[in-house]
């Protein structure tokens, strides 16, 4: 076994422990506390398997029906958005790069707002509970995919995506989704503006099992084909042309890196609103600890994303106990201090 692979299985390894540490604390922490023994112990004995810890027999039920499908949630979604954030900072060579550059963010937040304002005004809502219940996150999800595929075909050229194009041609579909959610912004009455406010903000406070199910197919898809695309990736920070005399189907690369991204962005963002900084800095995080092999930083930035969402969500709900704040807020308190460091940093780098 070489170096790079011992490599890559430790950093996995530790990431790994380091989030079962953090989902065990996440799902014990809150008004009924648990220990993480006692969590341990009771999803165990789901399988059969009975530790001899004590618990109270209320716990289970805060565990499974409350606690659990946050966590869950929030470990999807924080996975879905580190990977994304490393695959996009791949494919456009950008260490900048985030899935807001290919309109997703914009246009599931633009979706989103249209939806809350026309919602209680179509009669087919009142009359399906069901659509009812899921019509934002349909809409945010279906925004975001509708928006990502225009960029992505105005971006095509020769049959395939010229980068450049994509990342102009994301900048002006941004700016029209934002100036049509301003509008609709201006528009609203005190009730539409609370839920847009609070929507744009991030939260994981209505996580239940029909979203974690209804997200999940999104997420785990990509945590399975996107590490296989590393190699690829790895070719392809050397240049097109040279990724392409080197056996990589370069335009079928773009396609399935930017499907795929938004897939787990559009999934994520449809369920808990927009939450910033996650898909940007994680892949940082990673870079400076593993170096820029996407077969670690890939498969490193989903692991990464998934701890610092769920902390990111316990901060929300127990600093200021009994109500929370949008975890968005506290993403963007984690990650704008970061991203300034990583700044001043490159800066002083270049200046050396």
């Amino acid at each position: 076994m070489n170096v790079s692979n011992i490599k890559r299985i430790s950093s996995i390894t530790i990431l790994s422990i380091l989030l079962l540490i953090v989902i065990l604390l996440a799902t014990g922490t809150g008004a009924m506390h648990m220990s993480p023994l006692q969590v341990l112990a009771i999803l165990l004995d789901k399988a059969g398997i009975h530790l001899p810890v004590a618990y109270e027999e209320n716990m289970p039920g805060v565990l499974w029906m409350i606690r659990l499908p946050r966590v869950v949630l929030s470990v999807l979604i924080g996975a879905g958005l580190g990977l994304a954030g490393a695959s996009l900072q791949g494919l456009f060579r950008n260490p900048l790069a985030d899935p807001g550059l290919i309109g997703v963010s914009s246009g599931a937040s633009m979706a989103a707002v249209v939806m809350i304002m026309v919602q209680n005004q179509l009669l087919a809502f009142e009359h399906t509970p069901v659509l009812n219940y899921y019509a934002l996150n349909l809409a945010a999800f279906a925004g975001a995919i509708i928006t990502t595929l225009l960029i992505f075909r105005i971006a095509r050229s020769g049959g395939q995506a010229v980068i450049s194009t994509l990342l102009l041609a994301g900048i002006a579909v941004r700016a029209l989704c934002e100036s049509v959610t301003g509008m609709m912004t201006y528009l609203s009455n005190d009730q539409q503006l609370r839920s847009i406010t609070f929507w744009s903000l991030g939260s994981l406070g209505g996580a239940n099992w029909y979203t974690v199910a209804g997200v999940a197919p999104f997420i785990i898809i990509p945590m399975i084909l996107l590490p296989r695309l590393a190699p690829a990736l790895n070719l392809l920070a050397l240049g097109e042309r040279e990724a392409m005399h080197s056996g990589v189907r370069v335009p079928r690369l773009k396609a399935l890196l930017i499907v795929l991204a938004t897939m787990a962005v559009a999934a994520g963002v449809a369920a808990a609103g927009i939450i910033g900084f996650i898909g940007l800095i994680v892949p940082h995080i990673v870079r400076q600890i593993a170096g820029p092999d996407n077969r670690i930083l890939i498969p490193g930035a989903a692991l990464s994303g998934a701890v610092l969402l769920t902390i990111a969500d316990l901060l929300c709900r127990t600093i200021v106990a009994p109500t929370e704040l949008p975890v968005g807020i506290i993403t963007a308190v984690i990650g704008g201090p970061f991203f300034l460091w990583l700044i001043i940093k490159e800066k002083r780098t270049l200046l050396a």
